[in-house]
């Protein structure tokens, strides 16, 4: 496509902003340091009378909508600095399956792939309605959005690597269930209340559908060697893309030491 075809195009293009809003009220994955902002000179002149707002921001790198970047949990991994931009942006789909899932439970390719054109080197967003219990929304539940989201069942990561996705995105605290995080050890109490609902509907323990060794923080562990990350707490306009392609892109921070990075993700359609 000639340039001025594609300016053409893109100026007609509708644009949705993926993105969590940010502020100090927005809260961090848990235990991790939360976003502080702070003014050191303002308008009316302070520190030799300098008259313009100035911040200095204090924060993990795990603060609303972010990118884990591969060193985040693989060593020698590339910083988010030093990924080129194109691998941040391309075609994708967002899929939505907010009916189909609650509290703990777990979602497998098949429900995926029955509700959107999923294609292999996609950009892969899922939408498990959990943006709801985000902390800007008026149903704002921060342990239910952290600690009760969705989370892929066991032959999620599988199908992934199969499908080499370019990265993968989620509207909730994590692209692992929580129960195969720290997370578990943190609440006892509701982990036992996740393993009830699993072995009702499974007839299966925990421990026997996901053997640690194997589901600890999996979609960490097994895809960041592999290149395949994923970025956590999308929100914003996810519920107008419910199972439609797109050509989506993120844009993290271009920091060379960075292991992960808060960004803005956006998408586009015709």
């Amino acid at each position: 496509m000639k340039s001025d075809a594609f300016v053409k195009t893109m100026d007609k293009a509708r644009m949705f902003d993926l993105t969590q809003p940010l502020s100090i009220h927005t809260p961090p994955w848990p235990s991790y340091v939360p976003l502080q902002i702070q003014y050191f000179k303002r308008l009316a002149g302070a520190h030799m009378g300098q008259g313009a707002n100035g911040q200095v921001i204090t924060t993990s790198n795990h603060v609303g909508t972010h990118m884990d970047g591969e060193i985040h949990f693989h060593a020698c991994g590339r910083s988010i600095g030093h990924v080129p931009l194109d691998e941040w942006v391309g075609p994708g789909v967002v899929v939505d399956i907010s009916d189909s899932v609650g509290d703990y439970d777990l979602y497998e390719p098949e429900l995926l792939m029955k509700r959107a054109d999923i294609r292999k080197g996609d950009v892969l967003i899922i939408n498990t309605g959990y943006n709801r219990y985000a902390w800007n929304q008026k149903g704002s539940d921060e342990v239910r959005y952290f600690v009760k989201h969705p989370g892929p069942g066991p032959k999620f990561h599988k199908w992934a690597i199969k499908m080499k996705f370019k990265w993968i995105g989620v509207d909730c605290g994590s692209a692992d269930h929580p129960m195969n995080t720290i997370i578990r050890n943190w609440h006892p109490k509701l982990f036992l209340e996740a393993e009830a609902k699993l072995k009702a509907k499974y007839g299966r323990a925990w421990d026997e559908m996901f053997p640690l060794e194997t589901y600890y923080q999996v979609m960490h562990l097994k895809l960041f060697p592999l290149r395949i990350v994923h970025a956590e707490n999308l929100g914003g306009e996810i519920n107008k893309l419910s199972n439609k392609r797109a050509y989506i892109g993120a844009f993290p921070l271009n920091g060379i030491e960075l292991e992960s990075a808060m960004c803005r993700i956006a998408a586009w359609t015709a």
